[in-house]
């Protein structure tokens, strides 16, 4: 009850910050500066993704800005540009949903020959209705995880070459959710799901929007947890945290706007201790 109360009030915890601190705030306090990074978000557009862009921007990052709205992207892009003149921005199509967009969008980025410090993979959907991919797959399921694995697996070695050659800690981020804890484990049920079947067995016969994106952002925090055991491994000089964001209000919640929802889009919020772990360590030995 009284971390609920501490998030309320914005009360400051440990790491200096509260849930109304914002990343501007938080890259400032450390005097961080990105130049010579390239970074590649997704979900860029609006909400916690626009915002990331807009202060990685004003750090001096380079960044790529893969979108399924490539108009709204580059609307994203005008806007930071316009407040950051210097800031160096490349807008590509990207459809997280069809594994044959992700292929593509790596095959287009790899033809520009650049390095990649940091992947971001922030996109996220929630469906409201059933719906399938066009790879027979739940599309929530589809466009959290399954896009984002193959993203990352398929810039993972350009990530690890960046980092041998630029001796700069290479960073994947995995937005998930706290939401991910309400998936109940039971096997039969996650595999009627993630095969895009609309009326399964489990929970009442009809489709649950919600468990759906629940079993998506745990896919993303089993994703991270895996993958950091074979970076370490590799003895790779990247790695990769999954982060519950907190409450923010973006398109995903706005059509449930609430007392935790918040009113506003623009800044990205999280308690004290999260807020530390995904921006301090995320910039920290990049500069």
């Amino acid at each position: 009850m009284l971390e609920v109360v501490r998030y309320l009030t914005g009360a400051v915890g440990p790491s200096g910050f509260g849930s109304k601190s914002t990343a501007e705030q938080v890259t400032e306090a450390g005097a961080y500066t990105l130049r010579g990074i390239t970074a590649i978000i997704t979900g860029a557009t609006s909400g916690i993704g626009a915002e990331t862009a807009r202060v990685l921007a004003k750090r001096g990052a380079r960044l790529v800005l893969p979108a399924r709205d490539v108009k709204a992207a580059e609307e994203t892009k005008s806007r930071i540009v316009e407040e950051f003149p210097g800031a160096e921005i490349i807008v590509m199509a990207l459809d997280l949903s069809s594994m044959a967009s992700v292929r593509s969008f790596v095959s287009e980025f790899e033809r520009l020959g650049l390095p990649v410090n940091i992947l971001i993979n922030n996109a996220g959907k929630f469906c409201h209705k059933h719906a399938v991919s066009e790879d027979g797959i739940e599309m929530s399921f589809a466009t959290n995880h399954l896009g984002h694995f193959l993203l990352t697996n398929l810039l993972l070695s350009k990530m690890i070459e960046t980092a041998e050659l630029s001796s700069k800690e290479g960073r994947i981020v995995n937005v998930s959710s706290s939401i991910h804890g309400w998936f109940d484990g039971d096997r039969i049920c996650y595999e009627q799901l993630l095969c895009g079947k609309k009326n399964p067995s489990f929970y009442g016969g009809k489709y649950d929007p919600t468990r759906a994106y629940a079993v998506s952002k745990l896919a993303n925090v089993l994703h991270s947890k895996e993958l950091s055991k074979r970076l370490k491994t590799m003895n790779a000089n990247v790695t990769v945290n999954s982060v519950h964001p907190g409450i923010v209000r973006t398109r995903l919640t706005r059509e449930r706007e609430g007392l935790l929802t918040g009113r506003r889009d623009d800044v990205l919020r999280s308690d004290a201790s999260k807020g530390r772990r995904r921006l301090r360590p995320l910039l920290r030995g990049l500069q």
